[in-house]
């Protein structure tokens, strides 16, 4: 298990226990139409089931808490998995967490995990096209457009939409922030 701490967020694995506020931060339909395999609506039985699978998965999965004085709150999930053979990054925040920097924190910890502790070489990402603040947090976090668009499948949309590709390049990449505090 891996473990991260920036300095307004911890991103730790998912636990039972996280059930509840999981449900209630994703369970959006603002948030869940733009992700793939998420479905509308997102009941607390969903929660449940993604945190048992995640707890088998070997893929680097997390809970994203906010510290507010002495309270912690989840508002997001970031991660890595595998798709066709390529490692992806995926995130999401509950609506009232949204543009306030928490998505690219977030992100960075992540990048600098798959760079420093996991050895990956390289990371895809994609938005959907009408997500492109999704779009604004990967440039910032170094993502390069891949100039690829392709229909996406969207659970909670019920079909697909335009995606956006993109990919950073791990390797000899220098970090441009401070080292992030990892525990395993």
């Amino acid at each position: 298990m891996m473990f991260a701490r920036t300095k307004r967020l911890t991103l730790r694995p998912g636990w039972p226990e996280d059930a509840r506020a999981l449900s209630e931060a994703i369970g959006h339909e603002a948030v869940v139409t733009k992700l793939a395999r998420v479905p509308w609506p997102y009941a607390l039985g969903d929660a449940e089931a993604f945190l048992m699978n995640s707890a088998a998965g070997t893929d680097p999965r997390f809970m994203i808490l906010l510290h507010e004085g002495a309270e912690t709150r989840l508002i997001g999930g970031i991660g890595i998995h595998d798709e066709a053979g390529a490692r992806h990054l995926g995130y999401w925040l509950t609506p009232a967490a949204w543009g306030r920097g928490y998505a690219t924190e977030a992100g960075q910890a992540v990048v600098e995990m798959a760079r420093h502790a996991l050895g990956y070489r390289r990371l895809h990402a994609w938005h959907f096209a009408d997500n492109p603040a999704s779009g604004r947090v990967l440039t910032k976090l170094g993502f390069r457009r891949t100039g690829r668009i392709e229909p996406r499948r969207s659970l909670a949309r019920g079909g697909t939409a335009s995606g956006i590709g993109y990919a950073l390049d791990l390797d000899g990449g220098q970090s441009t922030d401070a080292a992030v505090p990892m525990a395993a």
